[in-house]
């Protein structure tokens, strides 16, 4: 097969190299919110498991690995300059058989969607439209970081929280469900700006406006914290209303703690932007499953 990408050696295709094009380390963020649909539906697991387990990985070793593999297959040149040990630019991925994995993915993901009945499926399909349309030209959302972070964002962490409450309640959640679901989402823009700024160099020679290359790190760190920020106040400020003071504190708690460590990240942010993925977005999600149980039992 002819190399795709210049001096990429050939190779023979691996399990490993296919796991790694797959990423299962982005799984977590839409299994995680998976999980707190179900929380926030209120129904009882009991006789549901497999359907709870089914949606968990249609979510993320499906929906997300498919989401990866879409994105490094037209992503390859720009992998070249940000991040050339990755499987298809150094080959470890030979041919088109990044493509192929796609495709193969996305058929699977469509498959397995097709067991958690219409919301389910519905769900699966216009997430895996957005994948595609994500990363893939003429449309390819990620070419400016305000349309694209908003697109991962909702289908990190929104779509899977509004498919697992539609699949437990057997028909559209109610709207505060959804309402958290979304302020959420908003907020995970702000996660997907950070996760940009390991790519800036690349992205510049390759023209991707993603929002450190059109703001610089310094103003997209503060946007990015902003935005974060005033989700999970709109959060704090719902779940007060809703009469949960003990969950409002919580997340109140996780939010204070955040903005510590966003203190820090903002004096060097292109630095520690992997740092606050793996520290302040932790405390982001724990506040998510704090609101979901906040919402179970709530009247929709």
């Amino acid at each position: 097969m002819s190399e795709l990408v210049p001096g990429a050696p050939a190779a023979r295709l691996s399990p490993l190299a296919v796991l790694e094009l797959l990423k299962p380390i982005t799984w977590f963020p839409p299994m995680w919110a998976f999980a707190c649909g179900v929380v926030s539906s209120g129904q009882s697991l009991q006789h549901r498991w497999p359907t709870v387990i089914a949606g968990v990985v249609l979510a993320g070793p499906m929906v997300c690995a498919t989401s990866q593999a879409v994105n490094d297959w037209f992503d390859r040149h720009v992998d070249a300059i940000n991040e050339p040990n990755r499987p298809i630019p150094s080959g470890r991925i030979p041919g088109r058989w990044g493509l192929y994995i796609a495709l193969i993915w996305t058929a699977l993901s469509i498959e397995v969607a097709a067991t958690l009945g219409a919301w389910g499926f519905g769900a699966a399909v216009f997430g895996l439209a957005l994948a595609w349309a994500y990363s893939a030209p003429p449309i390819r959302l990620k070419q400016n970081g305000w349309w694209g972070n908003t697109a991962v964002g909702l289908c990190y962490e929104g779509l899977p929280w509004f498919t697992a409450a539609a699949i437990m309640s057997g028909g559209a959640p109610g709207w505060k469900v959804t309402l958290v679901a979304l302020l959420y989402s908003a907020g995970a823009h702000g996660i997907m700006t950070l996760n940009d700024f390991k790519s800036i160099e690349g992205d510049r020679q390759s023209n991707v406006r993603s929002l450190p290359v059109q703001l610089g790190p310094e103003r997209a760190a503060r946007l990015a914290c902003v935005t974060m920020a005033l989700a999970q106040v709109g959060v704090i400020v719902l779940l007060l209303v809703w009469q949960r003071p003990i969950h409002a504190l919580a997340v109140i708690l996780a939010l204070s703690a955040q903005s510590l460590l966003m203190r820090r990240l903002l004096k060097r942010p292109r630095e520690l932007a992997p740092w606050y993925n793996g520290t302040g977005v932790s405390l982001y999600v724990l506040g998510m499953l704090i609101s979901a149980f906040a919402l179970a039992g709530l009247e929709g």
